[in-house]
């Protein structure tokens, strides 16, 4: 894979990144963006594995499942170093963030559940509840594709957080095909999120649910994602998810 010489390694760039700021976000919004993450030729490098059957676990065409249009691989182990570097460096920070939401959502029926501080300990306790197979995923999507809004749950065993790298550029490689956030208050009308990113950036959400401050302290709120409509070009991104699957 191209690098630029002088370049910050991954972890670097995922360490140098404002964290207060992408709680903040995350705790306000429910989602983070880190721009630029990975640079133009790591986008492709990545976008480049899609046709590579043996990078793959399992393949899925989304419309017979009625997940949506388009399609998206599950890389098998040994993951990619750029994204095995991806999901190390980055778990470490969101799982201080899980953590945090863990206490504010735990009550006397519901303790809060402390997340391991590193990846290798996360995958274990996965292997433990019999999850053992990798979830990161390269997706792809052409003229008229669509994801419509899920979770990736995967297991009992679910991790609070996850992020996504747009590999393509928008109004040059494709048009439409914007990433979508759902989230549904109780008692309320859902509240939808469109969130821009050019290539290279990485959006970090909520899995699942995420706490809200109430007049009479935190709850929860559930929120889904997906990838409106494309009009035109051909789009791919690389989805980080912590948890491994059934």
């Amino acid at each position: 894979m191209p690098y630029e010489h002088n370049l910050p390694s991954i972890a670097q760039r995922i360490a140098a990144l404002r964290w207060d700021e992408n709680q903040a976000s995350l705790d306000v919004r429910g989602y983070a963006v880190a721009k630029q993450l990975l640079t133009a030729a790591e986008c492709e490098s990545v976008r480049a594995f899609y046709p590579d059957a043996e990078r793959f676990r399992s393949r899925i065409v989304m419309d017979r499942y009625n997940f949506g249009r388009g399609e998206y691989q599950y890389f098998a182990y040994p993951l990619p170093p750029v994204v095995q570097a991806l999901r190390e460096a980055a778990y470490p920070q969101l799982a201080s963030i899980a953590n945090t939401w863990s206490e504010r959502l735990a009550s006397s029926t519901s303790p809060a559940r402390i997340w391991p501080s590193a990846l290798a300990e996360l995958t274990a306790q996965c292997s433990d509840a019999n999850q053992t197979r990798p979830t990161p995923l390269l997706l792809k999507y052409g003229a008229g594709d669509y994801n419509c809004l899920h979770q990736d749950l995967y297991g009992e065993l679910v991790f609070p957080l996850q992020l996504v790298v747009l590999l393509d550029r928008p109004g040059v490689d494709f048009e439409g095909g914007q990433f979508v956030l759902t989230e549904q208050r109780p008692r309320m009308q859902s509240r939808v999120e469109v969130v821009p990113l050019e290539r290279g950036d990485a959006v970090m959400f909520a899995v699942r649910e995420r706490p809200v401050r109430g007049t009479r302290g935190d709850y929860r709120v559930q929120l889904r994602h997906g990838v409106s409509e494309l009009r035109s070009g051909e789009r791919h991104t690389l989805g980080v998810i912590f948890h491994d699957a059934e």
